[in-house]
């Protein structure tokens, strides 16, 4: 707990819960809350079986502020079990030392963080560890929030959800709950940041349609507007290439695309003959398999990897020091800055324009 005595983490625990009920009682929802209104008004099951087995389970664990906060205040964590249509939850319950960093954050925030961590469905270490690397989980109780599984390694039987390592792995197991420990939060915490920024790693639910068994299905990426858009702003090379290879990535990819997609268009490509075996990897390294704009690539942490079209060639966020009156940090991928950011921008797709030709992968 750092320099902080017991005393003085309970009584931040005991004003995080008190704020909450608060702020729910005193506000309404917040526009991002995805949490299903009941049809009789929720009371505090101070008492609940599920909300009291659970809380052992964190207590041994030494989950301290997460086990206060769910036997005090459960519906921060249980309010999806108020609804029939979604009775199973998740919890990613974040260690204390985490939590302690966000003591200076408005309650509102916190209560939002932690509906960041839950999600609306029962996922046992068993089930992640069956899900590919990549897989953008269910939305969570935060409306238009999605977490990824962005490590798995089934050997060790280990994984990360949004970089972050799951430490304690099935801390608690029950029909319609499951809580993994996890060591820090799912979002940056940045100084005076009052909101949680979408995922970086998952585009936002609003491109995706999700089937009835949670299965996110393909968006419509409208191709021809894009070419279009290239085409008549300076990028006539790179529109051509994509048209070359675009009946290749629809056949390739179409069922790979739920969240839209990033174009990264340079104004010129390489010398490359029309018939050459490379034009195809070349535009696959150039578009990533999501939508992301400049400010959610910007809030991605240094050397994130970004998924291309390519399932072997990712490309890497890395941030330089520039050397100017305001001490600049100036964000890369791959080495290759974007000059023009979020040029063009549809529900399932958004365009940048890159100084230059990202590396050409070898054949």
């Amino acid at each position: 707990m750092g320099c902080c005595s017991l005393d003085c983490f309970v009584y931040f625990v005991l004003s995080i819960a008190l704020a909450f009920m608060a702020v729910s009682t005193t506000l309404p929802s917040p526009p991002d809350s995805n949490i299903t209104k009941p049809n009789r008004p929720i009371t505090h099951h101070h008492h609940h079986p599920l909300s009291l087995n659970a809380s052992k389970a964190l207590h041994q664990s030494n989950f301290k502020a997460i086990t206060t906060l769910l036997h005090i205040y459960p519906e921060i964590f249980l309010s999806s079990f108020s609804s029939s249509s979604s009775p199973k939850t998740t919890l990613f319950a974040i260690d204390d030392s985490s939590l302690l960093n966000t003591s200076s954050l408005p309650p509102l925030f916190l209560k939002q963080l932690l509906q960041y961590h839950t999600l609306p469905q029962r996922l046992s270490m068993k089930d992640l560890l069956e899900k590919p690397q990549g897989t953008c989980l269910l939305p969570t109780l935060l409306r238009h929030h999605s977490v990824q599984i962005s490590t798995v390694d089934k050997e060790s039987r280990t994984a990360e959800v949004n970089h972050v390592m799951i430490s304690h792995p099935d801390m608690f197991l029950g029909d319609s709950l499951v809580i993994h420990g996890v060591l820090g939060t799912f979002s940056p915490l940045q100084p005076h940041m009052d909101h949680i920024p979408h995922s970086s790693l998952c585009q936002s639910d609003t491109n995706k349609t999700v089937t009835e068994e949670g299965e996110a299905v393909p968006v419509k990426i409208d191709w021809t507007r894009i070419i279009q858009l290239l085409s008549s702003n300076g990028y006539v090379p790179f529109a051509i290439v994509l048209h070359s290879v675009l009946n290749m990535i629809i056949a390739d990819q179409h069922k790979n695309l739920t969240g839209g997609v990033t174009i990264l268009a340079t104004p010129s490509l390489v010398s490359l003959s029309s018939v050459s075996p490379l034009l195809y990897e070349v535009m696959r390294r150039h578009i990533l398999a999501q939508r992301l704009t400049n400010k959610e690539l910007a809030s991605m942490p240094d050397k994130a990897l970004l998924k291309t079209l390519d399932p072997y060639q990712d490309l890497i966020i890395t941030r330089r020091s520039v050397v100017n009156s305001s001490s600049q940090c100036l964000m890369m991928i791959s080495g290759v800055e974007i000059v023009a950011p979020d040029m063009f921008s549809s529900s399932n797709f958004v365009i940048h324009g890159i100084s230059h030709t990202l590396d050409i992968p070898r054949a």
